[in-house]
């Protein structure tokens, strides 16, 4: 097959970028239906926790698999088979009944989410073999996030109080069909020359692993630490199976020679901290504004655009800069912003003046805006493009992970802080130690960014590829292989 022209590889990164915008976008809608869906199905703190970390869970622990999968039977043909699923668990969770049903499709929808934005890197990848064109695909792929981020809140706001929270999920509908339609006329099909195994035992220690983990920190608050030490102790356990087990397979889930890379390892330090900081931001964003202000959803989403159109307009720049001059400058200029952000909450409690909150609302979605592209070309550059299904997945899964760990712990943290008394009084003093959390956060991704991003760093990276390329099986790509 003939090297794609400019035009058709800028359709297939528009393709991919509209399975990016469907996952992005149900996030954001949901974090502002989220006090409609509490007062209709009668929901507590934890269940609301769920509600998000159902799907990002489940999301976090087969994206590996679905990225290695890709690899092996085609990413069209998974990354097709992931449209499908999503727009029909859209569709069940628009119809729910109640909460566990709610949650349960939740999960259906994060099965076929699992098969879209890994592949979908990996196609973007396969597509733009030109470092510097490549960059740039992925500040516009960043791009995306801003722009659900800026119609999320909005459009969310607009349905909620027009026809009801469920209309949220009646969005993915017809872009699902509209990518699907387009992913079968124009993305050419592509594998990798050589793709890993299955793992069946290193996919169920990632999924005991998350799951349990995650478990123990939304229920401890309500339960008790008796009642959740058990999943800590599986949790525990999968870990230590992990770090066991994974290294002496030939070809493993998880395979950790890729974090002998210092870029590659601190990409997913801050890809952690990073959508930890947005997860536990838009939920304790959302959850003022409309419980403690009395907004209604769509006043809510008009004040997230603060914070949304810097994202908005700062990925783009995020990938310009990667190109021309690396990850290290929008790393640091991300690092500040995040924690200056939650240090505004944290110190000042900002969302008690209207001045301070939107001053904090921007701040992080500067700094949000400039995260997302060092991270993602971090992750693949580098790596041998035979992997870069299983690469990309692995900086997928640090992002679901942190956003499930950034909704269990802050949420875990207001549970605790509110207690028995009155919600509105309490938040604010009780939404303090989540905000500190964040500002960790934030410095994590400052320092593990300027660390991770100097010479030193670099020549981890080049000894890192050059070992795992030595160790592949060389073969011929045929046309069939390549995009």
């Amino acid at each position: 097959m003939p090297e794609l022209s400019p035009r058709r590889r800028m359709l297939v990164l528009a393709i991919c970028c509209m399975s990016l915008l469907i996952v992005s976008l149900d996030n954001t809608i949901l974090n502002v239906a989220l006090p409609s869906m509490q007062r209709e199905l009668h929901a507590s703190t934890a269940g609301l926790q769920w509600t998000i970390d159902a799907y990002t869970l489940v999301l976090a622990s087969l994206l590996m698999l679905a990225g290695s999968t890709a690899d092996r039977i085609g990413r069209r043909r998974v990354f097709m088979t992931g449209l499908v699923i999503f727009t029909v668990g859209s569709a069940l969770c628009s119809i729910a009944p109640n909460l566990e049903a709610l949650v349960a499709f939740r999960m259906v929808q994060a099965v076929g989410g699992s098969m879209l934005n890994p592949v979908a890197m990996s196609i973007i990848t396969n597509t733009f073999t030109d470092p510097r064109e490549r960059a740039r695909a992925i500040g516009v792929w960043g791009g995306v996030i801003g722009i659900s981020m800026a119609a999320g809140p909005v459009a969310g706001g607009l349905l909620v109080e027009s026809i009801g929270w469920r209309s949220i999920f009646w969005v993915n509908l017809p872009v699902g069909l509209a990518a699907l339609l387009l992913t079968l006329r124009y993305v050419p099909e592509s594998r990798a020359p050589k793709a890993r195994r299955p793992d069946p035992v290193g996919q169920l220690l990632v999924i005991a692993l998350f799951g349990c983990a995650t478990y123990g920190i939304i229920e401890a608050p309500t339960s008790g630490f008796a009642a959740v030490l058990p999943f800590a102790v599986v949790a525990g356990a999968a870990l230590i199976g992990i770090l066991w087990y994974e290294p002496r397979r030939a070809e493993p889930l998880i395979d950790l020679r890729f974090f002998r890379s210092a870029p590659f390892s601190g990409a997913t330090v801050i890809a952690i901290s990073a959508f930890a900081s947005l997860g536990g931001f838009l939920f304790l964003s959302t959850l003022y504004l409309q419980n403690v202000r009395g907004l209604d959803a769509l006043h809510a989403g008009l004040w997230m655009l603060p914070m949304a159109a810097p994202t908005l307009l700062c990925a783009p720049l995020a990938g310009r800069l990667v190109a021309n001059r690396g990850p290290r400058l929008p790393l640091v200029i991300a690092g500040v912003a995040m924690t200056a952000s939650a240090l505004l909450f944290a110190v000042f409690e900002a969302e008690t003046s209207d001045g301070t909150l939107f001053a904090g609302y921007v701040l992080f979605g500067i700094g949000f805006g400039f995260v997302n592209a060092p991270i993602t070309n971090t992750a693949v550059s580098g790596m041998p493009r035979s992997q870069a299904g299983v690469a990309a997945a692995v900086a997928s899964t640090s992002r679901q992970l942190g956003q499930t760990l950034g909704v269990a712990v802050v949420g875990a943290v207001l549970a605790t802080g509110v207690g028995a008394s009155s919600y509105e009084a309490a938040f604010v003093s009780a939404a303090v130690p989540g905000w500190w959390i964040l500002t960790g956060c934030g410095l994590a991704v400052l320092v593990v960014g300027a660390v991770s991003s100097g010479r030193w760093a670099r020549g981890t990276a080049e000894r890192t590829a050059e070992k795992l390329s030595s160790i592949e099986v060389p073969q011929t790509v045929g046309a069939s292989d390549r995009v």
